[in-house]
């Protein structure tokens, strides 16, 4: 394959310490200015996101993704309120304080330069950003990519250690826009503009990328791929044979539903079955 962008050291093993990983997504509560807050005070905010984080870490996930997913309807960038990055950084110093496991930050809808900011702020090792290179139409509205501002934000902090997680055909929206272009031609834009690592996702929160959008994905570049949505335990041993990990959270939850707590026992059997595919990898 021919190399895309300057060449660049294995993000996952870099961050990890292992080839291939599996990562939890605390999806935290509402946070105040947005419609589903409720007055809960930002103690009980944090002691919600310190639970998941718990159970996750117990039934040995290998890290973990902090996402504010409770302040739905989500704003674009320019609209999310500094409240959001402040409540954001506090949780994820306190998580990486009790727990010490590699941290992810991901601000929707696609707020790179916040995330860039709370990783910093938080001792975070990696944004994931839904929409890195080129445009789409999301729930939000027009979304475009966050790249060239986001790379120039991080290099005036000097957190070039902060890695890029970055989407390739994200989930909840249209790509009409760029449907003269191929899902290969797309990861390869996103390889071009510096992203560390991958991710292939379904069509919505829960849904799961096919093998075959896996496999085009995983053909057009040497970054390290992971899979970000609707990974189960009946499809995880099948996806981490083509990947280098997986991004979870609604199969650990409480009935299988994203805004209930975490459930250990459903880690525990999530990790069970993943682990037997990690060890014939």
């Amino acid at each position: 394959m021919v190399a895309i962008s300057a060449e660049k050291t294995n993000a996952i093993q870099d961050i990890f310490s292992r080839d291939k990983v599996i990562i939890g997504v605390i999806h935290c509560d509402p946070f105040p200015g947005t419609p589903k807050y409720r007055g809960k005070s930002v103690s009980g905010i944090v002691e919600r996101a310190l639970r998941d984080a718990e159970n996750y870490i117990s039934g040995g996930v290998h890290g973990l993704i902090i996402e504010n997913h409770g302040d739905i309807p989500f704003s674009k960038p320019e609209d999310i309120g500094h409240e959001t990055s402040a409540l954001m950084a506090v949780i994820t110093e306190k998580v990486r304080e009790r727990f010490g496991v590699p941290l992810g930050i991901n601000v929707l809808a696609n707020a790179a330069i916040p995330a860039m900011a709370i990783a910093l702020a938080g001792g975070a090792d990696f944004v994931r950003v839904n929409q890195w290179a080129n445009a789409y139409i999301a729930n939000e509205g027009f979304i475009e990519g966050a790249a060239a501002k986001a790379l120039r934000y991080r290099s005036m902090l000097r957190a070039e250690h902060v890695r890029v997680f970055a989407d390739s055909h994200v989930k909840h929206g249209s790509h009409a826009i760029v449907a003269d272009r191929s899902i290969q031609e797309l990861t390869r834009d996103v390889d071009f503009f510096e992203a560390d690592a991958v991710i292939a996702t379904g069509q919505r929160t829960g849904d799961s990328a096919t093998m075959e959008e896996i496999d085009e994905i995983r053909a057009a570049t040497e970054l390290p791929l992971l899979v970000g949505s609707g990974v189960t335990p009946a499809n995880v041993s099948q996806i981490l044979g083509r990947t280098q990990g997986v991004i979870v959270a609604s199969t650990m939850k409480v009935d299988g539903v994203w805004w209930n707590d975490v459930e250990l026992a459903r880690v525990k059997h999530f990790m069970s079955v993943a682990q037997a595919a990690l060890e014939e990898a």
